[in-house]
């Protein structure tokens, strides 16, 4: 498995995709596809599988079909034409070890790989590596996969490696096939995971000595395998391993050795050579006991040993440990490495150690400083040559051609890694770097030419809500232009005039584009005007549809509607809230008036003449879970009606599969909500348990249809949803005072990060045959916490995941800033900052300035973050440390340094559950609406160190 460490630019004027240009007389030097980069916008994320488990490896069919495996052992796929997930098997695996003191813990092992044949469309064969669900070992099968079953009695033992289970980590299971078909599986070295090298050669600690895993010719652990499956179930060794068969004391399905924890492997087609990424140490110093710790991507042109135990990154080097004496010995030479451990069964003399292609520390790496700094785990990805892909629908753009792209499931990146003609590494440099992956565990092209990545989500050994397999479409020809369509107003009483507006439309390729507008009433002939922006006149009441289309010069066009009452005046609805109009303060009430005035109806202010029942004004206050989108509940993107208490209800249910087996008065594949409603009415406790169904499903109540669980939905979000249902029979309209005060309740389990949306809603009568006209009016007050990931503006900043549902981390370098559009500051006292400079992050501390209204402006406040002090430097190893290698205290006296091993829960090593003791900035007095700066300096940094680490921003209204 994995080692668990730690998640638009302008468009191009010229066709990317070869096969696209066709119709183009020639190029310039300037205009060769393979010289330009592709702009961003060309790329599309599109999820199509989420709610997945422990997600592993992938495999895409030629339909769009995607099979899944997942750590404990199910194997799902994913359907094209439905949209779903369906669980197709579940392959009986261990997942645990035992430690040395009887705990059993959760291991890095279960169904850890997955392949098709590439014969897949006649044989219908696939390929799983698991963990043996009761016998120490790992087991290379194949099976019969037809219509949809993994066919009973059809499984075919490979391969088996004999494995330990007294001590996690390191399994692999990445598998991947050249021309030949041979298939290439990675295997981890099965060991105690120590910050250095694991070398102990006492009796009874095999299980802690890689000198006879990794460092073994006669042991498959730590290796890279190749063999040639036979349509019998069993294998040959192709020629040309490391080892030829029959080679005394060797495994000759051995095609590499020297390997930690190799993990995702692909072949280039055109050069057969290997590339992976391998998953190093966690030292982030150089000590007695060994160098800091490197991940490396790694290229293979032939069979060769890596070097692991005893060698990392550029030949670094760690001296065999004498755990007796807690003594460091002597280093092996790289030319000519020996293994003379008790617990080696293979050869003594080993072949020299082959040269590691990219390797990166904890911090900043001075030689392939775009990886970044921080947690790590090299990944790996495929090599994209468009001859391997058959009449693909959307290829990548051959400025890709021949380049590795790479992963890296701590940091999020994905990289295109470019060689010269010889193979050597040649430059690097970010792909989407606004499309952030939460820990990316494999990487593939699909048969189509999309690439798609499979996303492990951010909790560690249990489901996580973030968890999804995203394809990434190119469109390498012309793209339709966006359209966004408007009007100064939705109506009135005629005669009026109002302007309708193209504003928002723009075109990605650059294109000057045709306007059209065409408004009609029903039956009626349309007026057509040719401008952006026409201002046009209304004399007759009706129900005017105006529609938008716009025209690149290569006939793509796009087109959006907008409806206009003639008739009917629309009412005015004003909210208006006393003090920071930005922010809500769980602590502090929301002190809130509504205010609504009709041309024809009259208004809610008492004086008024003709006054407007207040009962008929739908006011409401929501919290909304973290991530809610409050665009979906503005009239003009809904067909719910606005004037209702439940907008946030509605619109929650139409984003959910709520809609599919129910309706509000009649039954369908489940009960009407008016039947929900009748049921549970006069039970006050009804609530708290649909809230529990929704989430957790269930069943009997209603029939033999079973609710499905949805438990990537907040308890917010099912309160709303559940109040809403109960709330479906009345007549009347439930609503609050128009004016009054209101204090947040953030929900039981919800993380505290929500909304809250003050809106009120009032729909007028009709006149005559014109109908009602609905305004609405709504202030979002978001959390005072804010994350980096929301900033507007961002310049000189990585931004990237964090594992253990952490959010995202920020991290700045010299000249860096980030920036909020349209924050009020009325009574906002400091910022409360979660940042810091870790020094095996490489940062080197700096000045953080909060400016308003550009990065330049006036500065209302100021911090310095200095460089954390470092923990005490590795202490070598001793006897007691190494046997409570798993995440134990070492008892006191024996001056060893212990770290969680990255197979707990618990986060990784450079990001902990507690953090950092936030920063408080006090601020200078400041009211109304701003744009809000936060400018990053140090200018003794070099342009590759990072400053600081910032993962969270908080306002505050007073000073603590």
């Amino acid at each position: 498995m994995m080692n668990y460490k730690r998640y638009l630019s302008k468009s191009l004027s010229i066709l990317l995709n070869t096969s696209l240009i066709a119709g183009l007389a020639s190029f310039t030097i300037q205009d060769n596809p393979r010289d330009q980069k592709p702009d961003e916008s060309r790329f599309t994320p599109v999820v199509i599988a989420e709610n997945l488990d422990e997600p592993m490896v992938f495999e895409v069919l030629k339909d769009g079909t995607a099979y899944i495996i997942e750590r404990k052992g199910a194997f799902k796929k994913y359907d094209p034409a439905t949209k779903t997930v369906n669980l197709i098997a579940t392959i009986p695996v261990n997942t645990k070890y035992t430690s040395a003191e009887g705990v059993s813990r959760e291991a890095e092992e279960g169904l850890m790989g997955l392949s098709l044949d590439p014969n897949f469309d006649k044989n219908h064969w696939v390929y799983l590596y698991y963990a043996h669900p009761t016998e120490k070992k790992h087991l290379l099968t194949r099976w019969d996969l037809r219509d949809d079953k993994l066919i009973t009695g059809s499984e075919k033992v490979l391969l088996e490696v004999t494995t330990q289970r007294e001590v996690c980590c390191h399994t692999g299971g990445g598998m991947t096939w050249d021309k030949a078909g041979n298939l290439y599986l990675t295997v981890g070295n099965n060991t105690g995971n120590q910050q250095a090298a694991q070398t102990d050669e006492r009796p009874g600690r095999a299980s802690w000595d890689d000198q006879g895993h990794a460092g073994n010719t006669n042991d498959l652990r730590g290796k890279i395998l190749r063999i040639h499956p036979e349509p019998d179930g069993s294998y040959t060794i192709p020629e040309g391993n490391l080892y030829p068969k029959g080679t005394a004391k060797t495994r000759p399905e051995i095609y590499s050795m020297g390997h930690r924890n190799p993990w995702r492997i692909a072949v280039d087609s055109k050069t057969g050579f290997v590339y992976w990424g391998e998953v190093g140490p966690d030292a982030n110093e150089d000590s007695e006991i060994g160098p800091r710790g490197y991940d490396e991507l790694n290229q293979a042109r032939k069979p060769g040993n890596f070097g692991w135990p005893w060698f990392v990154g550029n030949d670094q080097a760690f001296p065999v440990f004498d755990y007796g004496t807690n003594k460091p010995l002597e280093k092996k030479d790289p030319k000519k490495p020996v293994n003379t451990s008790p617990n080696n069964t293979g050869l003594t003399e080993l072949p020299p150690v082959a040269p590691s292609f990219i390797y990166y520390p904890y911090g900043v790496s001075e030689k392939f400083p775009l990886v970044g700094s921080g947690s790590r785990s090299a990944t790996g990805g495929p090599i994209y040559h468009r001859s391997d892909f058959k009449d693909p629908k959307r290829p990548w753009p051959a400025y890709y051609e021949g380049k590795w792209i790479a992963t890296d499931f701590s940091r999020g990146w994905i990289m295109a890694i470019t060689m010269d003609a010889n193979g050597d590494y040649k430059s690097m440099e970010r792909v989407l770097p606004n499309y952030r992956p939460v820990e990316p565990i494999d990487m593939k092209f699909g048969p189509d030419g999309d690439l798609y990545t499979l996303e492990y989500g951010s909790n560690w050994f249990r489901k996580s809500d973030n968890s999804r397999l995203v394809r990434l479409e190119y469109n390498g020809g012309n793209r339709k232009p966006l359209v966004q369509a408007s009007a100064s107003k939705k109506g009135g009483t005629v005669p009026f005039q109002i302007t309708l507006s193209s504003e928002g439309s723009k075109d990605f390729d650059g294109d000057a584009l045709k306007y059209q507008w065409k408004v009609a009433s029903a039956g009626g002939a349309a007026r057509v005007f040719t401008t952006a922006n026409p201002t046009v006149s209304f004399d007759k009441p009706g129900v005017y549809t105006a529609t938008l289309t716009v025209s690149d010069p290569k006939g793509a066009s796009n087109s959006q509607s907008v409806k206009i009452i003639a008739g009917n005046e629309p009412p005015v609805v004003a909210v208006n809230v006393v003090g920071n109009k930005s922010f809500y303060f769980p602590d502090k009430p929301i002190q809130y008036s509504v205010q609504v005035t009709d041309k024809e109806d009259g208004s809610t202010a008492k004086s008024n003449a003709k006054q407007i029942n207040p009962g008929r004004v739908a006011m409401s206050i929501d919290y909304t879970s973290e991530g809610f989108d409050y665009a979906e509940v503005a009239q003009s993107q809904r067909s719910v009606d606005a004037s209702t208490q439940f907008a946030v209800a509605q619109t929650l249910i139409g984003q959910s599969d709520c809609k599919v087996c129910h309706q509000v008065a009649t039954k369908s594949v489940g009960p009407s909500f008016n039947d929900v409603a009748n049921r549970y009415k006069g039970k006050p406790e009804a609530a708290d348990h649909l809230v529990k169904k929704i989430i957790n499903g269930g069943g009997g109540v209603w029939g033999d249809v079973a609710m499905p669980a949805h438990p990537a939905m907040s308890t917010a979000d099912a309160a709303a949803i559940v109040k809403y249902i109960l709330n479906s029979t009345e007549k009347t309209l439930s609503t609050l005072p128009l004016e009054g005060s209101y204090t947040v309740n953030v929900p039981q389990g919800d993380n505290g990060k929500g909304s809250v949306l003050v809106r009120a809603a009032y729909t007028d009568q009709p006149v005559k045959a014109i109908p009602s006209q609905t305004s609405e009016s709504q202030i979002i007050l978001r959390n005072p916490e804010v994350s980096p990931a929301d900033a507007e503006v961002s310049k000189g900043v990585d931004i990237k995941a964090r594992g253990m549902g952490a959010g995202v981390s920020l991290m700045a370098f010299s000249g860096g800033y980030i920036g909020y559009k349209k924050l009020d500051l009325t009574d906002i006292k400091q910022l409360d900052l979660v940042a810091s400079a870790q020094k095996r992050e490489g940062s080197v501390g700096g000045t953080v300035e909060i400016r308003l209204d550009s990065p330049t402006g006036e500065v209302i406040g100021k911090t310095q973050v200095e460089v954390a002090q470092p923990r005490a430097a590795n202490a070598a190893p001793t006897a007691t440390s190494i046997q409570i290698a798993g995440g134990t205290t070492a008892s006191a006296g024996t001056g060893a340094t212990t770290t969680a091993p990255k197979s707990t829960t618990a986060a990784a090593p450079a990001y902990t559950p507690r953090g950092p003791a936030p920063i408080r900035v006090d601020l200078k007095e400041t009211n109304g609406v701003h744009d809000v700066y936060l400018v990053f300096k140090n200018s003794d940094a070099k342009p590759i160190e990072p400053l600081l680490s910032l993962s969270s921003i908080k306002f505050s209204p007073v000073k603590k």
